[in-house]
């Protein structure tokens, strides 16, 4: 999943996508279990603000909207499909800037004609996945934005 996620980010530069900054190789090459990568800093996921106490206004709710939906043309564009969205892989800071996250389950839609039926968290998942298709399309991703 790591290599697969830093294959795909490494090419990746836009706003409302999160940045690596740095990968820090292993002493020894040959045989190693860890890999570090450094993302852009960020405060915290969407997630996380929806459980806390803070009130989100319907201007904050319309401009999360756009970035993510801004963020997902561009994956899409790149023939991505993230297969991942749910609002912890949704990083936001102070500004109230989005940048989608957490490329792990993330494919390249021409790598095979054949994908996996079991990604995207239970919550999120479009119906062509709980029916188990393996025939799927970016509306998987947008189905997951709600």
């Amino acid at each position: 999943r790591t290599l697969r996620e830093l294959k795909l980010l490494r090419h990746m530069d836009h706003e409302n996508v999160v940045a690596i900054r740095d990968i820090i190789p292993p002493p020894q090459r040959e045989s190693f279990n860890d890999v570090y990568i450094a993302y852009e800093l960020m405060d915290t996921d969407l997630h996380q603000i929806i459980r806390s106490n803070q009130a989100l206004s319907e201007e904050h709710c319309q401009y999360f909207l756009y970035q993510i939906l801004r963020g997902l043309k561009y994956i899409h564009s790149a023939n991505v499909l993230h297969r991942d969205l749910k609002p912890s892989n949704l990083l936001l800071n102070a500004n109230c800037d989005l940048k989608i996250c957490d490329f792990g389950l993330a494919r390249v839609t021409s790598e095979t004609d054949f994908m996996t039926e079991y990604v995207v968290t239970r919550w999120y998942r479009a119906p062509e996945l709980l029916l188990n298709s393996s025939d799927y399309t970016t509306a998987i991703d947008v189905w997951s934005v709600g």
